[in-house]
């Protein structure tokens, strides 16, 4: 499954079901930008156990702020749409699909 961008208005009903990472992230961002293909590859290894998105904060400022984001790339990951981790900068697709399928 490829990672979906999803909008402030998608964001509830794509995340309250099953195990979710939202990368919260800015077209700006050089990091955010690394991070992408990284979140490629987790989706691949990932397929059936989670979803994967992407937010754009400068667009979605909702949910950006119901998340109390201050830095990107910030990722979230969600169980059943509870928060049962966080990530804060760049991270490898290792420890992000271990985290996934921890969780």
């Amino acid at each position: 499954m490829a990672v979906r961008e999803i909008s402030d208005a998608e964001f509830e009903a794509e995340t309250s079901t099953g195990t979710v990472l939202v990368d919260f992230h800015a077209a700006w961002c050089g990091p955010c930008q690394l991070q992408g293909p990284i979140l490629d590859t987790v989706a691949e290894e990932t397929a059936g156990v989670a979803r994967i998105f992407k937010l754009d904060v400068d667009a979605n400022r909702s949910t950006a702020e119901r998340f109390a984001v201050r830095s990107i790339p910030y990722l979230v990951m969600l169980r059943d749409g509870e928060v049962v981790r966080t990530f804060t900068g760049l991270h490898d697709a290792d420890t992000l699909v271990s985290a996934l399928r921890s969780a």
